[in-house]
């Protein structure tokens, strides 16, 4: 048995999220030069391997410590997790575990009225800098997330119910929330208000080791110092599982993932599609009612994603678990989830199948991200009402909407009125008495052609099959039209962005 004694980032090193080695507990084991040099800072989500908030691993009791005989107590761990938290404070970490949960229960989740605030650090919420004689005054940096006098707002009134077995993806650009709501969730960072509820049980003051749930990392998180099979296996000999079931669940996850074959090996002699397996198997073996993942894939590169995203999908079906994955690939959202949570500036913008968000995008901004290439937008279009329906004039051409948009804008009271038109690129078809345009890029994408076209000083985007063209087709500066079928367009509010079909 080993124990690891950490030391906190001290108050003026501003090292937030790292702890010091400072030495070992028995060293016959562990060899400290080659595995973890004393005095080196290590990155806690790294240490924490298999989501151990204390960042401890077992330990038998040293003779320094005072503790009493039956005390479990086995090191002291200073840590700086947030920014919440005051350097240099102490934590006592204790060894041990709860017993090992046996197949699966209900595991809903539930965010009520979450918020995320960090609190401005101590005097410089709002430091003024002074104007020197003859300078300009500084540009102040536009932010899009609240300020309040707590701090600053990084995830606000998040409501969403996720149902058992669900696979829900949190996805959005940086910076909108998503991994800071992930790691709500996960308890590595504080709930500030709201209220989150795992298998109908308050969870907000619960400790992560308690939560019964298990992490994929972004960086993976493995143990260098550690075989396949020991990281795998760390988690349920923290638990002091049996070692007859520690040997099956292993292999068991192993056998999914197909990395029986590298559990003798360790972490460096690994690629990276490897080491994600390995994590994610660390995570597998655990059991856990929720089953959380950060951006697993975004170190990989796009062979290796594809991959991991068809071996995530076939995991799915073979672990019987609720999964909320954050992304910002857009690609993997579609794919593996159930549902979509669209998130931007913290707020949500969307809930729902990847299907209702493609069809039918709530505003702006959803119809903008999701689907690639990106939706073409057409401003200043002009919708007019008619005694029968509506029609839309997009760059000087008129088309008549169907019945049945012209109901639902009927319904909704909309009059004649200017409106923003978006038209996706697989939806724009060239040919005779459309819009004039001119080829600005051509690029060929195999069974796919897109066409960066420019119309009055305006970009739009067209895929074009090219099963029916020439290779030279379309080549820069050619003359073109181009159409859409009313029925596919999408109509917005200059104002509120909102969608009005």
């Amino acid at each position: 048995m080993i124990c690891l004694y950490f030391i906190s980032c001290a108050r003026k090193s501003k090292r937030p999220g790292f702890v010091r080695l400072v030495c070992f507990g028995e060293k016959k084991s562990v060899k400290t030069t080659n595995d973890f040099p004393e005095g080196i800072w290590y990155n806690t989500s790294i240490l924490a391997g298999v989501y151990q908030s204390t960042l401890m691993v077992p330990c038998g009791q040293k003779k320094e410590d005072k503790t009493s005989p039956g005390d479990s107590r086995c090191g002291i761990v200073e840590t700086c997790r947030n920014a919440s938290a005051k350097p240099g404070g102490r934590e006592n970490a204790h060894c041990g575990g709860s017993a090992v949960r046996v197949g699966n229960t209900m595991a809903e989740v539930k965010l009520v009225n979450v918020k995320k605030i960090y609190p401005f650090v101590s005097g410089e919420e709002k430091k003024s800098k002074k104007k020197k004689k003859g300078e300009e005054p500084a540009e102040e940096k536009k932010v899009n997330l609240q300020i309040t006098d707590k701090g600053v707002v990084a995830v606000q009134e998040f409501n969403l119910d996720i149902a058992d077995k669900e696979f829900i993806v949190l996805v959005g650009p940086s910076g909108c929330g998503k991994s800071t709501t992930l790691r709500m969730v996960a308890g590595l960072e504080e709930i500030s208000e709201g209220e989150l509820y795992i298998d109908g049980k308050l969870m907000n003051d619960v400790a992560p080791k308690d939560r019964d749930i298990a992490m994929v990392f972004q960086n993976y998180a493995l143990y260098p110092h550690m075989t396949v099979y020991d990281n795998m296996a760390f988690s349920l000999k923290l638990k002091k599982t049996p070692k007859a079931e520690i040997d099956r669940k292993v292999r068991e996850a192993a056998e999914i993932l197909d990395i029986t074959q590298y559990l003798n090996r360790k972490p460096k002699a690994l690629s990276g599609g490897q080491r994600q397996r390995v994590a994610i198997g660390r995570a597998i073996v655990r059991d856990p009612k929720v089953f959380l993942m950060d951006e697993p894939l975004s170190n990989l590169d796009a062979k290796l994603r594809n991959q991991m995203r068809a071996e995530i999908i076939k995991l799915r079906e073979k672990i019987d678990t609720t999964f909320i994955y954050v992304t910002h690939d857009q690609v993997e959202a579609m794919t593996l989830g159930d549902r979509i949570v669209i998130m931007r500036d913290g707020y949500i913008q969307q809930i729902g199948t990847p299907q209702e968000v493609f069809n039918h995008p709530a505003n702006l901004f959803v119809a903008g991200f999701i689907g690639t290439p990106q939706m073409n937008f057409f401003e200043n279009c002009q919708l007019t009402k008619t005694a029968d329906g509506y029609t839309l004039t997009v760059m000087g051409k008129t088309v008549s909407l169907t019945p049945e948009q012209s109901a639902k804008l009927a319904n909704a009271g909309v009059e004649s009125r200017s409106v923003i038109v978006g038209v996706r690129p697989v939806h724009i078809t060239l040919g005779e008495n459309g819009i004039g345009a001119e080829v600005d890029v051509s690029e060929l994408m195999g069974s796919e052609l897109h066409l960066h076209l420019t119309a009055d000083g305006q970009d739009i985007v067209a895929v074009i099959p090219t099963a029916n063209i020439d290779s030279g087709a379309y080549a820069r500066h050619t003359a073109v039209q181009f159409g859409f079928d009313a029925k596919l367009v999408h109509l917005f509010d200059p104002e509120t962005e909102e969608n009005l079909l």
